[in-house]
């Protein structure tokens, strides 16, 4: 069996930096050598591309700039696949398919997968549009309601809007709501507002990470996920459950749950969780993902499911949701990131 090299993106301009870092460590350690290369370049917090030779065990801890660096960038013309090398030597390393393992901002928005998609190299992950809609709140979820899914009840603001307007939409909505940046990734920008009084602070911190914020209700219940894979045939993994003992699923629980847990399966019933997953073959078919993504929703007190959002980059910790959701439907680790790989390549 011939070996394909696996062009493979990590780091990048975002705030989830570091969280890539972890991901693109853990992807390496399960890739299966006797199928697939690594090329591994690296993408710094100023942007700086680098083509990394080194020891996959130094990217985690940041420890991966430095000696055997060397700054790089892909050929965009149809068809090369190749990483182009700005030392000097003119060389460029050839790879079959592209893995960007990024999360955030200039990642996981549809700017990369543009690039890539460029070169005509195949992808391994969502494309282009796909990509930017599921970054993009709004759009994602008239999408998602388009396609049968309930969403919530919300209002979207440009820069400039006035302070009333904001204010009448609030009390609409009613308290508490979420305000929200439209665009961003990691709960960034993202405030829980009990009243009025906190609303202007809310809407300041989403502006700093948007030019539009999404006034949006909240949903009771708790949140739930379900990973999906594939191309024409898809596999779902089990749902799994977010426990919060107060406020919102933020960045800092995301990957400390210092006072959260996540329970995988769902402490649901059986024919909810089926529900719940049809529902996110559904978002997932709308929104044209391929190859992977994580669809969060909702769970309401009476039993109805609501859709929150999609990552398309989900992570791949040890700890990171959807392995886990996978391998609690009988796939592991190993095989999921081999499997991916395989469907991207698949075109």
């Amino acid at each position: 069996m011939e070996i394909k090299t696996i062009l493979l993106l990590f780091g990048g301009c975002s705030s989830e930096y570091e969280v890539s870092l972890q991901s693109a460590h853990g992807v390496l350690s399960l890739m299966d050598r006797s199928r697939y290369r690594p090329l591994t370049v690296g993408i710094t917090r100023s942007g700086q591309w680098l083509w990394f030779d080194g020891d996959p065990a130094r990217i985690p801890g940041d420890r991966w700039q430095g000696e055997g660096c060397v700054p790089c960038t892909l050929r965009l013309d149809r068809g090369t696949r190749q990483v182009l090398l700005l030392d000097g030597s003119g060389r460029r390393l050839e790879f079959d398919g592209a893995f960007p393992v990024l999360h955030g901002k200039n990642g996981e928005d549809g700017t990369v997968q543009g690039l890539l998609e460029l070169t005509g190299a195949p992808l391994i992950g969502c494309g282009a549009l796909s990509s930017a809609l599921c970054m993009d709140k709004d759009r994602a979820h008239r999408l998602a309601a388009a396609a049968g899914v309930r969403v919530p009840r919300g209002r979207v603001f440009r820069r400039g809007a006035e302070a009333g307007e904001l204010a009448r939409a609030a009390e609409e909505l009613g308290w508490p709501l979420f305000v929200k940046p439209v665009r961003a990734g990691s709960s960034f920008g993202i405030s829980r507002v009990e009243g009025p009084e906190e609303l202007p602070a809310a809407v300041a911190d989403a502006f700093r990470h948007d030019r539009e914020v999404l006034l949006e209700e909240a949903v009771p219940g708790f949140e739930v996920g379900c990973a999906v894979m594939g191309n024409d045939v898809l596999t779902v993994g089990a749902v799994d459950e977010i426990e919060l003992a107060g406020g919102f699923f933020d960045f800092e629980e995301k990957y400390t749950l210092k006072t959260s847990a996540i329970h995988c399966p769902a402490r649901i019933p059986a024919d909810t969780a089926r529900r719940v997953q049809q529902a996110a073959r559904t978002v997932y078919r709308a929104l044209d993902c391929r190859v992977f993504a994580r669809v969060d929703l909702f769970l309401t007190p009476a039993g109805d499911i609501v859709f929150n959002e999609v990552n398309t980059i989900p992570g791949f910790t040890a700890h990171s949701r959807y392995p886990s959701m996978m391998k609690a439907a009988g796939i592991p680790a190993g095989d999921l990131v081999n499997g991916l790989i395989a469907l991207g390549l698949e075109g």
